[in-house]
């Protein structure tokens, strides 16, 4: 049990990490989509430019924040087995399942980026760079208020929420394109 707090810390660093990899790398796809406004000359260059830093963000921070959020998430369920009989860390065990097929999306929408097959306009990359921060809201309150939290409520916010950054997202795609 002693090692169960250090287990938390590295875990906690992990996620915040891999959220931070997550939100860049998706920002990064922002700027690919948005070189196709550029000049010809250019377009190739920022283009190429963009796949690179995409798959450093993805191999040099996501990947191994993910690794290290996983194991660390791991070891603290091997020290306490107990927290699996509650309801709240099930949840959040399928919500990190699907956090890691986003990011293996993101692997796919790179290689596509990479072969110029990508159809995703920049609008639709902000949108989805928003799906981490739903993950992130619905997974922090898991873990913070545990079983207190109905789960009924807690979906019903972060899709209120999601519905709040779609709204101000087209906002600030009209704002901009005044």
């Amino acid at each position: 049990m002693q090692y169960y707090q250090f287990f938390k810390a590295f875990h906690i660093i992990g996620f915040v990490s891999w959220f931070a990899g997550m939100f860049y790398l998706v920002r990064i796809f922002v700027y690919h989509a948005e070189a196709d406004d550029k000049p010809e000359h250019l377009r190739n260059d920022w283009k190429s430019q963009f796949t690179q830093m995409s798959w450093r963000v993805y191999k040099i921070i996501c990947n191994p924040a993910m690794m290290i959020t996983w194991t660390f998430g791991l070891a603290m369920l091997i020290t306490n087995p107990a927290i699996l009989n509650q309801n709240w860390i099930k949840v959040k065990l399928v919500l990190l399942v699907l956090l890691t097929g986003y990011h293996l999306y993101c692997k796919s929408i790179i290689k596509k980026q990479e072969q110029g097959l990508s159809t995703y306009s920049s609008f639709q990359f902000r949108l989805l760079n928003e799906l981490p921060t739903l993950f992130l809201v619905s997974i922090v309150l898991l873990a913070v208020v545990k079983d207190v939290l109905n789960f009924v409520y807690l979906f019903a916010g972060v899709m209120a929420f999601g519905v709040l950054l779609f709204l101000i997202a087209k906002a600030y795609k009209k704002s901009r394109n005044k």
